[in-house]
């Protein structure tokens, strides 16, 4: 295959050859007789074979494919015939998150591959209210093959100040019905299910994990729903990225089964605390507050996009999940700024103890 340049500016000084990929950085590569600059320029020119590449050059084809290396480790060269799905419709379609992945591609790590296995995915939504109404707009968007979005409740007008799946000709329709029904509008060719049901517990989420490659979104309405969720996605050992909102932190947190902790874990920990202190108190009460909701059309599209770029990593693994076993609170106080915080671990735990 063909190896080609990724969209870069290289100039010489001295012995170095200076190279911008990212605009973060300079990566600085030592060329005292100028011949990756050299390499460089055939790269530009067209793609080329390593071979075509070595003969071009003059050189061993083991010194090419050594200095191929190099620049693949720095994510600066990828194959030509990988960097499109080959199809011009989903080509087109695909057009950014192609872009997005090439800086992540490698020849090893195609960015159309990336493409392709969230065509080929299956992400169950649980809610499609607040963050989740942007979250299946997010999810789609990524092009995500398969859909599964479970809610029971109706368009009502207080949704609107966050839910931009809803018009006001939806009110009084099931979210879960139009919401479904918006995916199809949106993209032909995303498969989607809407299922319109109460869940009272992990049992009710049974039949809704089997075969999904993820669940995201979360549950309202009962203090343990985050529990039960946890306990079906575990089980199931199936990713699970969750999302929410206090009266003054955004936060998301990921559960990723057989390799991080699980909600029930902290739980499980944070339950044995002193009564009698004050993180004992605070445990105790915490869920006890009735607080309006508060969630705002900026802060549920920030919610949404967290769980969705979460549950990219999963999905694709062009890098490790950030969330997995832990919280990612962004406190409205203080600009927004993420911090990350563990779960506490429990090694006995009742869901992923074994």
């Amino acid at each position: 295959m063909r190896v080609v340049l990724k969209e870069c500016l290289w100039e010489s000084m001295g012995d170095e050859l200076l190279v911008l990929f990212d605009p973060r950085e300079v990566i600085t590569l030592g060329d005292p007789d100028g011949q990756v600059a050299a390499l460089f320029a055939e790269l530009r020119r067209e793609p080329r074979t390593p071979e075509a590449l070595a003969t071009a050059l003059s050189v061993p084809e083991a010194d090419m494919t050594a200095a191929l290396e190099v620049l693949d480790s720095l994510g600066l060269v990828e194959y030509e015939e990988q960097r499109s799905l080959g199809e011009p419709g989903p080509d087109e379609r695909h057009f950014s998150n192609l872009a997005f992945f090439g800086s992540y591609s490698g020849l090893d790590r195609p960015r159309a591959e990336f493409v392709r296995r969230l065509r080929d995915a299956h992400v169950l939504v649980l809610g499609v209210g607040g963050g989740g109404s942007s979250l299946v707009q997010s999810l789609a968007g990524l092009g995500v093959g398969r859909l599964t979005l479970v809610d029971r409740d109706d368009v009502e007008p207080r949704n609107f100040a966050r839910q931009f799946l809803y018009r006001h000709a939806d009110i009084g329709r099931s979210k879960v019905e139009r919401a479904a029904e918006w995916v199809r509008e949106y993209d032909p060719s995303i498969e989607v299910r809407g299922v319109d049901r109460w869940i009272t517990g992990p049992e009710d989420l049974k039949d809704l994990v089997d075969g999904v490659d993820l669940v995201a979104g979360g549950l309202d309405g009962h203090p343990e729903a985050h529990l039960w969720v946890n306990e079906a996605a575990v089980r199931a050992r199936v990713p699970l990225v969750v999302g929410g909102m206090t009266r003054s932190q955004v936060m998301y947190y990921s559960v990723d089964p057989g390799n991080s902790a699980c909600v029930r874990c902290d739980w499980e920990n944070r339950a044995g605390l002193d009564d009698a202190s004050a993180e004992g108190f605070f445990e105790r009460n915490r869920g006890a507050i009735t607080v309006t909701n508060t969630l705002i059309g900026p802060l549920a599209m920030q919610i949404g996009s967290l769980v969705a770029y979460e549950a990219l990593r999963y999905l694709t693994r062009f890098e490790p999940p950030v969330a997995a076993g832990a919280y990612v609170k962004l406190d409205l106080r203080d600009g927004l700024q993420p911090e990350r915080q563990p779960f506490a671990t429990t090694p006995d735990c009742p869901v992923c103890g074994t």
